[in-house]
């Protein structure tokens, strides 16, 4: 069993940087890809893909809108993703979810709870 929790998540002014984190439990994440969507105000229906990073972190995939803001990084050791939020816009505000499968894709297994993020001034 794949456990992911997200942590990180908060208020931030435009143009800020925020971290997000999404720890592993019970399964290790060596066989893992690790994505982050998001789920925007309006659109509750609706979860974005934001980025993903492969299991041996070599690929990266993101999305138009956060290309060039957000990095996505993995740990050596698999147990913890993360994804750096750089020059936050207001359209950024969502909740943001950390998730896990064999490849990515919005057809991914394992998902955390969700951690919000505010963007405003």
């Amino acid at each position: 069993q794949l456990q992911l929790v997200e942590s990180g998540g908060g208020l931030v002014q435009p143009g800020g940087t925020l971290r997000l984190a999404c720890e592993a439990s019970g399964w290790s994440l060596d066989y893992y890809a690790i994505g982050w969507f998001r789920q925007v105000p309006g659109k509750e229906r609706e979860y974005e893909q934001v980025a993903c990073i492969s299991s041996s972190g070599t690929n990266t995939e993101y999305a138009d809108s956060v290309k060039g803001r957000f990095p996505i990084s993995r740990d050596l050791d698999k147990t913890t993703g993360y994804l750096e939020m750089t020059n936050l816009k207001p359209e950024d505000t969502a909740v943001y979810y950390c998730a896990g499968d064999l490849i990515c894709g919005n057809g991914m297994n394992y998902w955390g709870r969700g951690t919000p993020v505010t963007v405003s001034s």
